[in-house]
């Protein structure tokens, strides 16, 4: 499916409410594609969005899921203490899947033509019944190793995830004791490390904001580029007021890969609340999310998590269809600026 776009241009699934019907519809109107998000959402309200989005359009889309993982305990209490220290009011810490198995439920009862998966790969036996009811299957990896675990369970195409991704990386497995999580791959290395691995389709992604870096993804043998922390800006995205102040700030602070709002290793615009805790943060996703979620729903900036991508100060606040056609036009500017100058040097 995603190797027939008229525009090679993926909305990433961004959880938390920056990804929403409107944006996924607008983007797919445009000839792109677009998933909605089912990160952090139980089952009925992952129903009532996947209905939205179908009374708004009749474009193809796809549906993220967060693949539950091993549970890690240590250090938690320890952390909240810090930040009950720090004069915060942290959250209690708890454990629990995502709702991924009644969200999976709904999507066999209810297909969508692609469901993705994210934070690790499902079983065969999963990727047969989703196959089994039509719905293609995508898993996002950072590397060749994951790749491979993908291939063989069924995958029909992978979102390939460079370290210059905003949020949350994809990886298999957290690493606690690597400051990125595991290795840490750029978007151009990843793509050719995973194309040489597998047969088949790649989706390129991370720190990609223009059309010459989708050109760029394309060049290294993707399908199409996807793109998150570029559509934040657009008016149909949820995202919050002061993070989109924050995406638009001139001569922002750069962004750091952190622990300190979820537990997971994920890439955000450095604030007070990233400084001051990544360090002390455990490997321990969700506890360290729910601990928090108190602390980042007041909307001080200083201690949200501003989740964007290493490219973020090239956003653009354009309306989502805008956003599409201008990535189609620039990309296909840049690359055929390459092919001229290859003629001309050869």
């Amino acid at each position: 499916m995603l190797e027939g776009l008229t525009v090679p241009v993926v909305a990433a699934p961004m959880a938390g409410g920056a990804t929403t019907p409107e944006l996924v519809s607008a983007v797919g109107d445009a000839g792109g594609f677009g998933f909605l998000a089912g990160g952090y959402l139980d089952a009925a309200a992952l129903a009532d969005r996947i209905a939205a989005l179908r009374a708004l359009s009749g474009r193809p889309f796809g549906v993220n899921l967060f693949v539950p993982g091993p549970r890690h305990d240590a250090g938690v209490t320890e952390y909240r203490e810090r930040l009950v220290a720090a004069g915060l009011e942290p959250g209690e810490p708890r454990h629990d899947d995502d709702g991924y198995p009644g969200k999976l439920a709904l999507l066999l009862a209810e297909p969508v033509p692609l469901v993705s998966f994210t934070f690790g790969c499902p079983d065969a036996a999963t990727v047969r019944d989703l196959h089994a009811v039509g719905s293609e299957v995508v898993v996002t990896v950072t590397g060749p190793a994951e790749a491979r675990i993908a291939a063989r369970a069924g995958a029909d195409a992978l979102v390939v995830q460079g370290m210059e991704a905003g949020a949350h990386r994809g990886l298999f497995r957290d690493d606690a004791s690597h400051p990125a999580g595991g290795e840490a791959l750029g978007i151009l290395a990843a793509l050719r490390l995973v194309a040489a691995a597998v047969d088949l389709p790649l989706v390129g992604a991370g720190g990609i904001a223009d059309g010459a870096g989708v050109a760029a993804v394309l060049a290294a043998g993707a399908v199409a580029a996807q793109l998150g922390t570029a559509f934040l800006t657009c008016p149909e995205a949820g995202t919050k007021a002061v993070h989109r102040a924050a995406l638009s700030a001139p001569d922002g602070p750069g962004t750091e890969f952190t622990r300190a709002f979820t537990g997971r290793i994920a890439r955000g615009i450095r604030n007070t609340f990233l400084d001051e805790h990544t360090a002390a943060a455990p490997a321990a996703y969700p506890q360290v999310h729910h601990i928090t979620a108190r602390v980042r729903a007041q909307g001080d900036a200083d201690r949200m998590a501003l989740w964007a991508g290493q490219a973020y100060p090239l956003v653009r606040g354009l309306p989502a269809a805008d956003l599409v056609a201008l990535l189609r036009d620039e990309a296909a500017a840049a690359a055929a600026a390459l092919a001229d100058r290859i003629r001309t040097r050869a």
